[in-house]
């Protein structure tokens, strides 16, 4: 548009002047001053050409800064995914670091909740939870199921995605099968961890294991002594906890999980709450804020097993 300007303010200027001398000139002369003229205008168009582009040059290309500015953007976006990434991919080694801090868990200095969830992913319940948990800017830890990974693959990535904790609780939760023999409890970590790599599409490794039914006691207390050492030549860590809310251990209102978190957590500093995240486990959701609302007024920092796995 502008050149088509230029152009045609040189052709009207061109014939008025050609005009003029017309008028003017003896006709004997016109001729070669028609010719003059006509070299001059080409001269000037030529001219006024030249002067368009080189402005044109100097202009900023809109479009090729956006396209830098998309590419840009998708540069910086993918940095901070590998950074994201980089910083919860852990080394196949469990680090002497990361065993003294589990060890010491429960002697921190300041008063601290770590909010764990056993036994999903569920589709009904898992969801829920992370919407509330983003809500309250919260990092949970989830304990997941392998057979539940593999039927809820998105729901663990986003779990993972949202900056919470994945930890490994087993692949059938049945006791029987976990607890044959040793072989089969670290069998089975084996194959929930594979699961996990599975639906993150990473080589992620939390190093931490939760036994079903806890670390101790029961039919099974022998086999899970001896599975204690088998996981830690393994690189692999295991936490219980130290306060619940009886989701799955007969607690029918909120009103029972709310008090059964009070009684549990007590006056103690460092805090590992066992709730589940089944799919019929609608009442730890809806309980969940009047959890948080009590531990925020206790003064507790809620934190998750990256600060002590990393």
């Amino acid at each position: 548009m502008y050149n088509n300007i230029v152009i045609d303010k040189i052709q009207k200027r061109g014939t008025k002047v050609i005009y003029d001398f017309m008028e003017v000139t003896p006709k004997l002369n016109r001729k070669k001053v028609i010719i003059a003229i006509i070299i001059a205008s080409v001269i000037v168009m030529a001219i006024g050409g030249a002067i368009f582009y080189w402005r044109l040059s100097k202009q900023p290309n809109h479009a090729v800064e956006e396209n830098d500015n998309i590419a840009l953007e998708q540069n910086n976006t993918e940095n901070k995914k590998q950074k994201h990434v980089a910083s919860v991919n852990f080394s196949p080694v469990f680090s002497e670091q990361a065993k003294a801090r589990l060890a010491n868990i429960y002697h921190s200095e300041e008063k601290t909740v770590y909010l764990t969830f056993d036994d999903g992913p569920s589709k009904t319940v898992t969801p829920l939870i992370l919407d509330l948990l983003k809500r309250e800017n919260i990092k949970a830890s989830f304990f997941v199921l392998g057979s539940r990974v593999e039927l809820n693959p998105n729901i663990v990535k986003r779990e993972y995605e949202e900056g919470h904790f994945i930890a490994n609780h087993g692949y059938s939760h049945i006791y029987s099968n976990i607890y044959s023999n040793v072989e089969a409890v670290l069998g089975e970590y084996n194959k929930t961890q594979q699961a996990i790599q599975n639906a993150l599409g990473i080589e992620y490794n939390g190093h931490l294991f939760r036994f079903p039914g806890g670390s101790t006691g029961g039919k099974y207390h022998n086999t899970k002594n001896e599975a204690k050492g088998v996981l830690q030549a393994n690189q692999i860590g295991y936490i219980d906890w130290n306060a619940l809310s009886s989701d799955a251990a007969g607690a029918k209102t909120k009103e029972a999980l709310l008090e059964n978190v009070k009684e549990t957590v007590g006056q103690k500093k460092t805090v590992v709450i066992l709730m589940h995240d089944a799919g019929d486990k609608i009442l730890t959701y809806e309980v969940l804020p009047e959890v948080i609302a009590y531990l925020r007024e206790q003064g507790y920092v809620f934190k998750n097993f990256y600060d002590i796995m990393d």
